[in-house]
């Protein structure tokens, strides 16, 4: 149906989905393991007047995947020793691999409205990695569904990406959209991202069984919801240096500032003009094409003025063409998500 958006590379190496064999050929078992990440604390609630972004709770700090595969490399060699020549291959959220139904099948949990994989203990703040073995190892028993008739997550998804039946539209999923999606955010979209700029947590914050947010930790507040006329003002450089490493550096610095932009533009904060006035002059005709639709959502004479002084300078045709947009723009306040 086409709900994978820009996501082809899921339509790779098919024979690795359907069976293990695909990988390893002499596989008989595949153990499947669940690492809790720290659920997010509450946002703030006037980010629209600090101008503080929201990143996933998942990104924060250095990227999970080298953390896991180091403990991965730690079972596989206590296997080793255990069975002398064993072959084995690890899976950190990499490859041609159904991890969620192998997770399901070994009782990590079961499948959840949202499309994420439920437990009782850790809800579904837990990534997933798999270690493909030779060993001949019992199976564990699969758990029941929990969800029962509860339709929270998909009641709050802000763009209707989620509907019954399992079912997850990629192309209208925030994450997909500031993390995977590399080109333009589509319009009808934009005003929807409310203060998101790398991925999203709404359909597991409003789950019964995750738990409760705690408190947030200054670390928190700067990492998890970052300043976001800051990130306009990073050079590739800079990008590299405060992101290197992370699970946000997937996005480039060209999507991070697109999404960062758009965010301002949701905020109906003046403030945010200055920032955006400057993202209009940036190298990347995507970071300028978003700059110029946020600083038209703001509806603001001085936003309009900066509009009008680029202009004159750019030579862009998508970006001409959000300018123009963006000055037609009716008065009024921009949307609120």
């Amino acid at each position: 149906a086409g709900f994978a958006g820009g996501m082809h590379y899921l339509e790779r190496h098919p024979e690795r989905r359907l069976t293990v064999a695909g990988i390893l050929p002499t596989a008989r078992t595949v153990i499947s393991l669940a690492y809790p990440y720290t659920p997010p604390p509450p946002p703030p609630i006037d980010w629209r007047r600090t101008l503080r972004g929201r990143i996933a709770a998942y990104a924060r700090g250095a990227d999970y995947h080298q953390a896991i595969d180091d403990r991965l490399m730690t079972l596989e060699q206590t296997l080793a020793r255990l069975f002398p020549g064993l072959r084995t291959r690890r899976y950190v959220d990499t490859g041609a691999v159904l991890e969620r139904e192998w997770a399901m099948r070994a009782g990590l949990g079961w499948f959840g409205k949202n499309t994420m994989l439920l437990g009782t203990r850790a809800g579904s703040w837990f990534f997933l990695a798999e270690l493909i073995t030779e060993a001949a190892l019992a199976p564990d028993a699969p758990i029941e569904d929990h969800c029962g008739r509860c339709t929270r997550c998909l009641d709050a998804c802000p763009t209707g990406a989620l509907a019954e039946g399992l079912l997850m539209d990629a192309r209208r999923c925030i994450a997909y959209l500031t993390i995977e999606h590399r080109g333009v955010i589509p319009t009808t979209f934009r005003s929807q991202l409310g203060p998101w700029i790398f991925g999203c947590d709404v359909c597991q914050e409003v789950c019964p069984w995750n738990e409760p947010p705690a408190a947030a930790s200054a670390a928190d507040a700067g990492g998890l919801f970052p300043f976001l006329p800051d990130l306009l003002r990073l050079d590739e450089s800079a990008f590299r240096r405060r992101f290197g490493g992370t699970s946000l550096a997937r996005t480039r610095r060209r999507g991070l500032l697109r999404n960062a932009a758009v965010v301002l533009g949701n905020s109906g904060n003046p403030a945010a003009v200055p920032a955006l006035s400057h993202a209009l002059g940036d190298r990347e005709p995507l970071i300028r094409q978003h700059a110029a639709w946020a600083l038209g959502a703001l509806r603001l004479p001085e936003a309009d003025e900066a509009l009008a002084l680029r202009v004159a300078r750019e030579t862009h045709p998508a970006v001409l063409t959000e300018i123009a947009s963006a000055r037609r723009a009716p008065p009024g306040a921009p949307s609120r998500t």
